[in-house]
Formats: C-alpha cells, structure tokens, sequence
C-alpha cells in the first residue's frame, strides 16, 4: 500500500510523515538489498 492516497487524518493516526521512505523489494538476496542501501545512503 502507498501513502498518496491516504487522508491526512489517517496519516497522522499511523504516524505516516513527509519523511517517510517506503522501500519495496521483491525476492533477492538480503545481502544485497543491505549492500544497496548502505551505499545509496552513504551518497546521501
């Protein structure tokens, strides 16, 4: 489920924020999703 087309009052009630990052992943090795998110974040 996406947040865009949740109402602000249910945003608020499930803590749901403008810094939210919703990540999706599908069936890979845990390792590399890790190693992928380790390197996106330190370019940040």
């Amino acid at each position: 489920m996406t947040h865009a087309d949740v109402s602000a009052e249910d945003k608020k009630m499930m803590d749901i924020t403008e810094k939210l990052v919703r990540i999706s992943v599908g069936v890979e090795n845990y390792e590399d999703i890790i190693n992928d998110i380790s390197h996106a974040l330190a370019n940040v």
